[in-house]
């Protein structure tokens, strides 16, 4: 289950221009088949409902059973959404793009590069490499989830 740390009363972190939550957010990997999935649906269950979320990649991707399965340990799910491809986005306007893989950080940049849009990189390892028992492939997936997570509640969630 998702957990959101305990907010503290106190000045909100996020009134600081580099912390501002965007209205709209693009998390972009190399297939959308894994790291930025994974990224949208946990952004949606933390972050407040009025934020627009989205995620594509630069390629087409395959849908990744591996990511079904993280994502419901913390009950969460993808429904019927399938991989998309920044061209596939039927909205192109974002405040910020986060991208998760080299390539991705590359198209990010260069499709942003006449307009004022934030691009963070979360260098985010793919886990389709690792090789072993399915709960050492899993272990692997979960690992990106937790790091996803920490970097959105880093960055979004007020502390």
């Amino acid at each position: 289950m998702l957990d959101t740390p305990n907010t503290p009363a106190g000045p909100d972190r996020l009134d600081t221009p580099e912390h501002r939550r965007p209205g709209a957010i693009l998390f972009v990997c190399g297939m959308n088949a894994i790291r930025s999935p994974i990224a949208e649906a946990l952004a949606r269950a933390l972050l407040p409902s009025g934020i627009y979320i989205a995620s594509a990649g630069v390629k087409r991707g395959e849908r990744d059973a591996f990511v079904d399965a993280v994502l419901e340990e913390e009950s969460l799910n993808l429904g019927r959404r399938q991989p998309q491809t920044l061209d596939d986005l039927e909205d192109d306007y974002f405040d910020l793009v986060v991208t998760l893989s080299p390539e991705a950080h590359h198209a990010a940049l260069e499709l942003t590069r006449s307009s004022a849009v934030e691009v963070l990189y979360w260098p985010t390892p793919d886990p389709t490499g690792t090789t072993g028992t399915r709960e050492q492939i899993l272990d692997a997936y979960r690992d990106v989830r937790d790091r996803l997570k920490r970097h959105i509640i880093d960055r979004f969630v007020a502390r």
